[in-house]
């Protein structure tokens, strides 16, 4: 038979039980609020820059370009399977960041939506545009928008900021945002393909063209106030689907080196021209970053069941080796599941290939935000 005593042992327990519960998530409390990838209560933004890695959808906008993904089956695993412009099934990496990072919002919106409210606008767009590069021809190719346009936008962009919250917020919410540039892939996919190009610049030299259009539009960026800017390499570009198929005419496809060696290189160049702008401007409290994507894409196709991918040479969409934008259509046959595919066409990886680049690069990612709340 229990006794009183033994009751007030047993209620004695669960008090000092609940206190120590209530000691842990008054903790657990305490560590949300000052996680250091929470960005909700700051005043800083995630502003993007690129092509159809990093567009969420300005290219609906253009009305004479071919490059839209705004029809089935792009978006097909999007919570309300609406194709946003996003050219795979559902997110892109940038839509992970501005989530993972608490910015009040799942995706990062086009800026050219005319429906993006004040809120929208403060806590981070993207600029980005299918098809562009940063060789001027890249662009020009398939009328879209060029990076020095997108860099007018951003200049447009502030004026707009500038209205709301006046000239000193809008100029400290820029030196606390963070800056991402996703671009060159498609200027080295129409420089492979293009002999004239190829007469005009061996591939060393048009690595270097490109590196010192990418620093004049990094200074740029710099002078508009950016302080944490991060731009994305190359991925193995002849693993692309579309590469493959163009340069192989065998039965068993496989990456073709040669131009993916050539996207190593850029690489090497692009990290080390960072490291000297890092040493350049280390007097103005600026930070520079180099994020890889070639290393990720490479593991997931060299090693596609440690990622649960069946599929790693041809996309998703159509017969999965030359479709994308308007080749990859309502009545093209799709996969029944994308998570076993590296690639959702024959150029952009699927969701689930971009969120595993966004884990890849978690650590960058972790280490500008602590920076950008250091600002605050």
């Amino acid at each position: 038979m229990r006794t009183c005593e033994d009751s007030h042992v047993l209620l004695s327990l669960i008090e000092k039980l609940l206190i120590v519960w209530l000691l842990l998530q008054c903790l657990m409390a305490k560590l949300v609020s000052s996680n250091k990838n929470n960005l909700s209560a700051s005043d800083a933004g995630f502003y993007v820059f690129g092509d159809s890695t990093v567009d969420p959808g300005n290219n609906n906008y253009i009305s004479n370009t071919p490059l839209k993904s705004n029809f089935p089956p792009y978006g097909r695993d999007l919570p309300d399977h609406v194709p946003s412009g996003r050219f795979t099934n559902a997110k892109l990496s940038t839509d992970y960041i501005a989530s993972y990072a608490g910015l009040k919002k799942e995706f990062v919106p086009p800026y050219l939506d005319p429906k993006l409210d004040m809120e929208e606008l403060l806590t981070g767009v993207s600029f980005a545009s299918a098809g562009s590069g940063f060789d001027p021809q890249t662009p020009a190719l398939s009328n879209v928008i060029s990076i020095p346009k997108q860099l007018q936008y951003f200049r447009e962009y502030k004026k707009r900021l500038e209205g709301v919250v006046g000239r000193e917020r809008r100029e400290n919410h820029i030196h606390k945002s963070a800056f991402l540039i996703s671009a060159a892939t498609n200027d080295f996919i129409f420089y492979f393909l293009d002999p004239i190009r190829r007469k005009s610049f061996t591939a060393f030299t048009y690595q270097q063209f490109l590196i010192q259009q990418l620093k004049t539009f990094v200074q740029e960026l710099w002078e508009e106030g950016a302080r944490e800017i991060a731009v994305v390499g190359l991925p193995p570009v002849g693993c692309l689907p579309v590469m493959i198929t163009l340069n192989s005419f065998d039965v068993e496809r496989s990456c073709i080196d040669e131009y993916s060696s050539v996207a190593r290189d850029y690489n090497k160049m692009l990290q080390h021209e960072l490291q000297l702008m890092q040493q350049r401007f280390s007097n103005s409290a600026a930070n520079f970053y180099y994020v890889d994507i070639y290393g990720p894409l490479a593991d997931m196709i060299q090693t596609p069941h440690k990622y649960g991918f069946d599929e790693v040479n041809d996309g998703c969409c159509g017969s999965g080796y030359i479709e994308t934008a308007f080749l990859c259509k309502e009545k093209s046959p799709v996969c029944s599941d994308a998570s076993k595919y590296v690639f959702w066409d024959s150029l952009h990886p699927t969701d689930k290939a971009y969120h595993y680049i966004f884990l890849a690069a978690r650590s960058t990612v972790d280490l500008i935000i602590q920076r950008m709340l250091q600002r605050q």
